[in-house]
């Protein structure tokens, strides 16, 4: 019988990752992103600032962020300033770029951390001269929109814009930069209408007597394709985690994650079983199942519901029924006759593995085609609660 005075159980408040329960991880290979980055660095042959949001694309910002400065990267680039707060808590001090602007009083937590705010609206100015009369001199880069229609001082106000700027001499512009919208598309006129726009807002700023240090607009398709628009920099993301950004040109680049979990019950079931939830697959012969411990929750997407494969032994195994939330179901029957399959055994649902039945290879790209998604989304899906686990090689 339970004792309702009786004290609650001492609990850490966070396990280690040493210390997980269930077998679903993520582990990332550092020695991949670092081997990415200078492969990327030696192609453009330009400074590689290297995109980190977004947790480092779910591989972990802080452990990603360490190994690319080791590796050389000439600075970080954030999306958000908490993610540049983060970084800096971690006691990274390379230049971290805040790149999709502040919002209310971030320019104030960015500036204070030492961190670089980009300018994308004229609304910005008065905090910005307010921070800067305060600061002495506030460094920032000014984002100008040349298509992207989304963040940036268009063309038709940037003269404005810039005589505002020249009047404020606690501010300095240390870059001008630009997003392209169509990088990654076979047809490179969009790309080539950017450049232009890019090259006349630098004039324009110039007319102002603005002179940026430094100028950039690439990401990872552009500085694979765009050589005349490397500039001074180059912001690649998705590159260094392994992933081509266009596949008909660039470096070879290896797979950084994996996302790998263990057989948690098997079960032989005869002809005719439903499986899962809505009984959306039901088995055509006898057919041995195996249940893993992970689901959409984790990122694993409903919509693989018998639609994915996954690596057992090295060999592949299709997934069956409805992934749930939790769960999902995998039809080892062909690699349980062969191989053996038994409760552990390792599954990998994205990465590498091989086994007694074979060697596989699952990559994003393979799975962003499967849902009709592209693979910066399957990256990103995988939530925190799968443990990350780092490897250097």
């Amino acid at each position: 019988m339970n004792d309702p005075h009786r004290s609650a159980p001492s609990i850490p408040p966070k396990a280690h990752i040493d210390e997980a329960v269930r077998p679903t991880v993520a582990e990332i290979d550092l020695g991949a992103i670092r081997a990415n980055f200078r492969s990327v660095a030696a192609y453009v042959g330009a400074d590689v600032w290297a995109v980190v949001k977004a947790d480092a694309y779910g591989h972990g910002a802080v452990e990603v962020g360490r190994a690319l400065v080791s590796a050389g990267a000439k600075g970080l680039c954030v999306a958000l300033v908490e993610e540049g707060l983060e970084l800096r808590r971690a006691g990274i001090s390379a230049p971290v770029l805040v790149m999709s602007g502040v919002y209310r009083d971030g320019i104030d937590e960015a500036v204070d951390a030492g961190l670089t705010p980009v300018i994308y609206d004229r609304a910005q100015l008065a905090d910005l001269r307010r921070v800067a009369q305060r600061e002495g001199v506030v460094r920032v880069h000014l984002k100008v929109d040349t298509g992207m229609s989304r963040l940036g001082v268009t063309l038709r106000e940037l003269a404005a814009v810039a005589e505002q700027l020249a009047s404020m001499p606690h501010v300095k512009v240390e870059a001008l930069m630009t997003h392209f919208a169509n990088a990654d598309c076979d047809d490179a006129s969009y790309t080539d209408q950017q450049i232009a726009r890019f090259d006349e807002a630098l004039a324009v700023l110039r007319r102002a007597g603005i002179e940026p240090e430094r100028r950039h607009a690439c990401n990872s398709a552009g500085a694979f394709r765009f050589a005349h628009a490397r500039y001074d920099f180059v912001r690649t993301g998705i590159a260094l985690y392994g992933v081509a950004p266009f596949p008909h040109d660039g470096p070879a680049l290896m797979p950084a994650f994996s996302l790998r979990t263990a057989v948690l019950a098997l079960r032989e079931v005869p002809a005719g079983t439903p499986v899962g939830y809505a009984g959306a697959h039901v088995c055509a012969q006898t057919t041995v199942l195996a249940t893993v411990p992970i689901g959409y929750a984790d990122g694993f997407f409903r919509r693989l519901s018998s639609e994915a494969e996954v690596l057992v032994k090295g060999a592949r195994a299709r997934v069956v029924g409805n992934v749930s939330m939790d769960m999902a179901s995998v039809d080892v029957t062909a690699i349980a006759r062969t191989a053996g399959v038994a409760v552990g055994d390792e599954v990998v649902l994205l990465g590498s593995q091989v086994g007694s039945a074979g060697a596989g290879l699952i990559r994003a790209e393979e799975i962003a085609a499967r849902v009709g998604t592209i693979p910066y989304e399957v990256l990103c899906a995988v939530s925190r609660r799968v443990p990350r686990q780092y490897r250097d090689r």
